[in-house]
């Protein structure tokens, strides 16, 4: 009989370690898919303000090139006019970039860590 118990003794403890470690491997791989996500925020967020930034220069150009074009030649303006949207479209591809990273870690759940907790919930409801 006490060695029965001894026997249950040791299986509890056994699933209680193996409980604990698959909690703190949890808990690991939560703290992994958040940090991919926020670098994957502050990505997008850094390209957004380098589009803003583009934008606010494309603007001086086009400015830039009206003036010219009411003041100079056509060849003066129009290669302003050329600086100027190159610049919009180099901010255009920064802004698609941005909203992929965006979409990339958007929303900020750990899905992979959710998942795997529940499916370790399910087995220990069907094993208990």
């Amino acid at each position: 009989m006490l060695r029965a118990m001894f026997g249950v003794m040791t299986r509890a403890k056994s699933v209680k370690n193996r409980t604990t470690s698959l909690a703190r491997l949890n808990i690991e791989l939560a703290k992994l898919e958040a940090k991919q996500k926020a670098t994957a925020i502050g990505t997008g967020s850094g390209l957004a303000a380098l589009a803003g930034v583009l934008v606010v220069y494309a603007i001086g150009f086009a400015f830039a090139a009206a003036a010219a074009g009411l003041s100079e030649a056509l060849s003066l303006w129009l290669s302003l006019l050329i600086v100027a949207g190159i610049l919009f479209l180099v901010a255009a591809i920064v802004v698609f970039l941005a909203v992929r990273f965006f979409k990339k870690a958007s929303p900020p759940t750990p899905d992979q860590a959710l998942e795997e907790a529940a499916r370790t919930l399910g087995t220990f409801e069907s094993h208990v």
